[in-house]
C-alpha cells in the first residue's frame, strides 16, 4: 500500500474491512502522518510499516513498540518496501512525481499495481507499461474514468473504437466567470462538490488539469491518438466514463462517486468482489446532464492536449510546472488563473531551451527525474516573476 494514510490508501483499507476478504498485508507506506499509519499497521499487522519523512520515524517506532512490525524511512525505503517480492499487487495512491520511482518497482517486481498515480504514467507511461508486461505483471486504473474505460472498453473491438470520453465534474468553479475565479481562495478550490480529495487534487480538479492529466493517462493506457479522447462535463459524477464504437454505440459505466467501486474492480479482477457497496438509484438520483468544457475558463485542457501531441518529456514537463504552481497557489504566492498560466509558461521555455529531447534516453526514471528538474526550475522561475509583479 503505498499512500496508506492519504484518501485513496484509507478507502482501500475501509474496503477491505468491509469486504471481509482474506488477504496478508506485506508493507504499508505513507508520507508524514506516523500517527495514522501506526493506527494502520497495528490493525493489518504488516511485515514493514515506512514513513517516507524521516523526521517521522522516532514517532513511528514509539508508537509500533513491541508490535514486532519493522519500521523504515526515506524515499528510498518506500521505493524499496513497493518491490518486496511477497507483494502480488500494490495499490500506488502516492500523489504527483514522487509516486514514480515506487510504482515503477512495483512494476518491474511483477505484481498487478493499481494505480491511483496518474503522475506516474504521465511522465513515464510508455516505459512504466513496458516494465509491467516484461515482468509478468499488470497496470489496473484506480482513477474512476479509467476505471470505467477499462470496464467497458472490448479489446476484441479496440480498432472500431471511434472515441474515448472522460466525463468531469467540472470541480467547484464550473460555473464561475473567470474574474470570480481570479480571487478565488485555497479553501475555495479544495472544496470538491462531489469527491472527498487531498488538496494538490483538489485543486487539480478547479483548473481541470486533472482531467488534462487524465486525457494523456487515457492515451498511454488505452493506446488511443489525442485526437480520439474528449472531455465532457458531467456534474453529477454518476457516468463515469463512456466508449463509443463505430457502429454508433456508446458504452457508459455508472455508479455513485465513491473511490471505492474502481477500487474494488482492480483489487478483484478479473473477477468481482461483493461488498456492501452504495447501490445507484437512477430514479432517486436526478436528471444527469452534459456540457462542453469551456476552454477559455479553463486552459489546462488545452495545455495537456499539446503536451500529449508534442511527446517527448513534454507531459513530464508539464506535470511539473502544474506541481510547482499548485504548490505555490496553495501557499498564498500566486492566484488560482496563474497556476494555468504558469504551466504555459514553463512549457514555452521548456521547448526554447531544448527540453522536449531532454532525457530521452537511457533508464526512463533518470530521464523523468532530468526533465522535471528543468520544468521546475523553471516553473520557479515563473512562479516568483508573478509574485513580484504582484499578480498573485
Amino acid at each position: 500500500m503505498l499512500g496508506s494514510t492519504g484518501s485513496v490508501g484509507v478507502s482501500t483499507l475501509d474496503l477491505f474491512e468491509q469486504s471481509g476478504v482474506e488477504l496478508e498485508v506485506v508493507a504499508l507506506a505513507a508520507g508524514r502522518k506516523a500517527d495514522v499509519l501506526a493506527q494502520q499497521a497495528l490493525r493489518w499487522r504488516p511485515q514493514l510499516a515506512v514513513i517516507e519523512d524521516e523526521s517521522k520515524l522516532a514517532e513511528l517506532r514509539h508508537r509500533l513498540a513491541g508490535s514486532g512490525i519493522e519500521t523504515a524511512a526515506g524515499a528510498a525505503a518506500v521505493t524499496a518496501a513497493a518491490s518486496a517480492s511477497e507483494a502480488q499487487w500494490v495499490m500506488s495512491a502516492i500523489v504527483g512525481f514522487a509516486g514514480l520511482a515506487p510504482t515503477l518497482a512495483a512494476a518491474r517486481s511483477g505484481a498487478i499495481v493499481a494505480l491511483a498515480n496518474k503522475e506516474s504514467l504521465v511522465c513515464a507511461g510508455p516505459a512504466l507499461l513496458r516494465a509491467a508486461k516484461l515482468a509478468g505483471g499488470a497496470i489496473l486504473p484506480v482513477d474512476s474514468e479509467h476505471s470505467a474505460i477499462f470496464q467497458v472498453l472490448e479489446p476484441q473491438n479496440i480498432a472500431q473504437v471511434e472515441r474515448l470520453i472522460l466525463t468531469a465534474s467540472g470541480g467547484p468553479f464550473r460555473t464561475w466567470t473567470q474574474a470570480m475565479m481570479a480571487k478565488a481562495t485555497p479553501i475555495e478550490a479544495v472544496t470538491h462538490p462531489n469527491w472527498s480529495m487531498g488538496a494538490k487534487i483538489s485543486v487539480d480538479s478547479a483548473t481541470m488539469m486533472n482531467k488534462g492529466l487524465e486525457v494523456i493517462e487515457a492515451a498511454y493506457l488505452f493506446a488511443m491518438a489525442p485526437e480520439r479522447i474528449e472531455v465532457l462535463i458531467h456534474p453529477q459524477s454518476i457516468v463515469h466514463s463512456m466508449v463509443e464504437y463505430a457502429d454508433g454505440s456508446t458504452l457508459a459505466q455508472l455508479g455513485p462517486p465513491d473511490m471505492r467501486g474502481p477500487i474494488a474492480c482492480a483489487f478483484a479482477w478479473p473477477d468481482r468482489l461483493p461488498w456492501p457497496a452504495p447501490k445507484l438509484d437512477l430514479t432517486r438520483s436526478g436528471p444527469l446532464t452534459f456540457e462542453t468544457p469551456d476552454l477559455e475558463r479553463f486552459p489546462a485542457l488545452s495545455i495537456a492536449k499539446q503536451a500529449l501531441i508534442a511527446g517527448g518529456a513534454a507531459p513530464g514537463a508539464m506535470n511539473a510546472a502544474n506541481e510547482v504552481a499548485v504548490a505555490a497557489f496553495l501557499d498564498h504566492r500566486i492566484g488560482f488563473l496563474d497556476i494555468a498560466a504558469t504551466v504555459a509558461e514553463t512549457l514555452e521555455r521548456f521547448d526554447a531551451a531544448g527540453g522536449l529531447l531532454v532525457g530521452t534516453h537511457g533508464d526512463p526514471l533518470e530521464c523523468a527525474r532530468e526533465a522535471d528538474a528543468m520544468a521546475r526550475r523553471m516553473a520557479g522561475e515563473v512562479v516568483a516573476g508573478l509574485g513580484r509583479s504582484g499578480t498573485g
